[in-house]
């Protein structure tokens, strides 16, 4: 069907990432993040990362892979919208006696010279930029050439990749906006990156949530996951359906039979060598 003419068939970007950035201050990330280290600590070995290499983490939240990153003495800057999520991370990095500079910036307009850093890293985090392929666009150009690009992300039938498709059938997406979980296909990568880029590599990963329990597992992601905590706020009575379909998907999930929840969740850390 062809757009009507006059009528800008792109999504509202601004108005939706101002909507996404107001959902990532309402929760804590930081209590979430802390539990997926092991995820920028597995990225920064499948880069292989030399010391002394200019890193840039992008939407780093707390800061997992920037802290993986400076724990192999590379030259650290570290990112991300939120800047309470920021402090978080300068905190860690404080405690763990890391040099690291830290700047509040969009991961769709990165503050950068073209081919500043040697790595550009991310983990699940520019995967939520709405602009996809601006952001793709921003992680080549700050790129240097014959530098690396690494990313972990959410694959769509995965477990939070079906959280997500749970998500938007209670609460739909504005018309045009892809699912974040669009990143963890080697198809989207291959568009955005595949021009511009000398190899692709698609590792397969899985991230195994451990929690006291299922029950435990939604009470703590109604606190302090963003998208979820506003999703339960804007369903009003409409949350305990959704929280009750929540509570299947993790049953349907959960490799643990003593009560306690220990649930593998399919990602992929993605290496892109810039040409």
């Amino acid at each position: 069907m062809q757009a009507i003419i006059g009528q800008d068939p792109r999504p509202a970007f601004d108005a939706i990432k101002s909507r996404q950035r107001e959902a990532w201050r309402a929760g804590d990330y930081a209590a979430i993040g802390t539990t997926l280290q092991i995820v920028g600590e597995q990225l920064c070995e499948t880069l292989d990362l030399h010391a002394g290499s200019r890193v840039l983490d992008v939407a780093a939240g707390n800061g997992n892979a920037t802290l993986a990153a400076a724990r192999r003495f590379c030259d650290v800057t570290s990112t991300d919208y939120v800047p309470a999520l920021l402090e978080r991370g300068a905190a860690r990095a404080h405690a763990e006696g890391l040099e690291i500079a830290f700047s509040e910036a969009d991961a769709e307009a990165l503050p950068f010279d073209d081919a500043s850093f040697d790595v550009v890293l991310s983990t699940f985090g520019v995967m939520f930029a709405p602009d996809q392929a601006r952001a793709a666009a921003e992680l080549l150009r700050v790129c240097r050439a014959g530098g690396l690009i690494g990313l972990s992300n959410w694959t769509p039938d995965g477990f939070i990749g079906q959280v997500f498709a749970l998500l938007g059938r209670h609460l739909p997406p504005a018309p045009g906006l892809q699912p974040p979980s669009r990143w963890g296909t080697r198809a989207a990568l291959e568009v955005w990156f595949g021009p511009s880029a000398r190899s692709i590599a698609v590792h397969a990963r899985r991230f195994m949530f451990r929690y006291p329990s299922p029950r435990h597992f939604i009470a703590w992601f109604r606190d302090y996951y963003g998208p979820i905590h506003q999703a339960c706020i804007a369903l009003g009575e409409r949350a305990p359906v959704f929280e009750a379909e929540l509570l299947a998907l993790l049953d349907a999930h959960n490799l643990a039979r003593d009560g306690t929840l220990v649930l593998p969740s399919e990602y992929v850390d993605v290496v892109i060598t810039k040409a």
